[in-house]
């Protein structure tokens, strides 16, 4: 087996190689070669943790696997980061396992490709606006990948920490962006064309009134029952995609409107399929694109597969009997 460590994965997938990646396995669900397991999600009872084991298989690639980890609230007094995660890859062939790889870098990026891949298809041409509600650690990850696929002029965010938003913009000034701390979301949402939502909010921070016409919104907070950042009005205004429909409804950012009716399963569109061309994106101006990213199974394998294999070719890693 090989092991791949979190500092050894940091160097062999950037965040340019995650959207592709992402693109590439997004493309392979739409055309049903890759296909997500249901999720487990559970309270664990201790240190007040929730742990979640993700699996799927990409029978195109080919790869077989799973993720497995969650949130340990207490873990920056400990020195370690809140989210942990580990994914473990098995040869489709044999069912043998063949790589653990860390996965709390790979996590951040993924995630920063699913909404950059979002923003690339549609948000409007024009947008260079950028607003980010919630500065903790996937929010960097999320300017990094939008700047990869599209030019950013000014960045306006938001925390419900107000230090944690004023060290944010330090740090985005510092690489060379022009960033405003907010003291409110509506501030963000009203000044943005593009919104980035990534908070473990539980009731809507982000109102129906504030959003002008030609605005996109990645939600990728919700991954979980009860996590909500929206406001559900939000649902009957804009055009809807998601990662993957049955996930969206039932721990995403779609689960509040769905159960309240305002949306079904099988009006949300698949990004994949926008992005094979199977569906239609951005269809004006003045559409309101809403992408629900929830966070598939699949996004985790596809950057450890490529991971793992640039580590075998490069002879870097640890292999180990098993």
């Amino acid at each position: 087996m090989l092991i791949i460590s979190e500092s050894l994965a940091q160097s062999l997938v950037s965040v340019e190689d995650a959207i592709e990646a992402v693109a590439s396995v997004f493309s392979a669900m739409a055309r049903g070669e890759a296909r997500n397991y249901p999720v487990v999600r559970e309270v664990v009872g201790h240190a007040d943790a929730v742990f979640g084991v993700k699996a799927g298989g990409d029978i195109s690639a080919p790869f077989l696997g799973l993720k497995a980890g969650g949130y340990w609230p207490h873990n920056l007094g400990r020195g370690l980061t809140n989210h942990q995660s580990s994914t473990l890859l098995f040869d489709p062939e044999t069912g043998r396992a063949t790589a653990l790889v860390s996965a709390n870098y790979l996590t951040g990026i993924r995630t920063g490709a699913a909404s950059a891949l979002a923003t690339r298809s549609l948000a409007r041409k024009d947008a260079s606006v950028l607003g980010i509600i919630g500065t903790g650690g996937q929010s960097l990850h999320q300017l990094r990948a939008t700047v990869a696929v599209r030019r950013i002029d000014r960045v306006h965010a938001w925390d419900m920490q107000p230090e944690s938003a004023a060290r944010f913009a330090r740090v985005v000034q510092e690489m060379g962006f022009d960033c405003v701390a907010e003291s409110t979301p509506e501030a963000v949402a009203r000044a943005a064309e593009i919104i980035v939502t990534v908070t473990p909010s539980q009731k809507p921070i982000l109102m129906r009134d504030w959003i002008r016409p030609g605005t996109h919104i990645s939600a990728m907070g919700a991954d979980t029952r009860g996590k909500q950042e929206l406001d559900p009005a939000l649902f009957g205004a804009a055009r809807v995609f998601v990662d993957e429909a049955s996930q969206a409804v039932s721990i995403g950012e779609c689960q509040h409107a769905h159960a309240a009716g305002l949306i079904r399963a099988a009006d949300l569109v698949p990004l994949g399929q926008v992005l094979t061309g199977a569906a239609r994106g951005r269809t004006s101006q003045e559409d309101i694109t809403l992408f629900d990213g929830t966070g598939v199974a699949l996004q985790d394998l596809v950057v450890a597969d490529l991971a793992a294999r640039r580590a075998r070719d490069s002879g870097r890693g640890t292999e180990v009997a098993y």
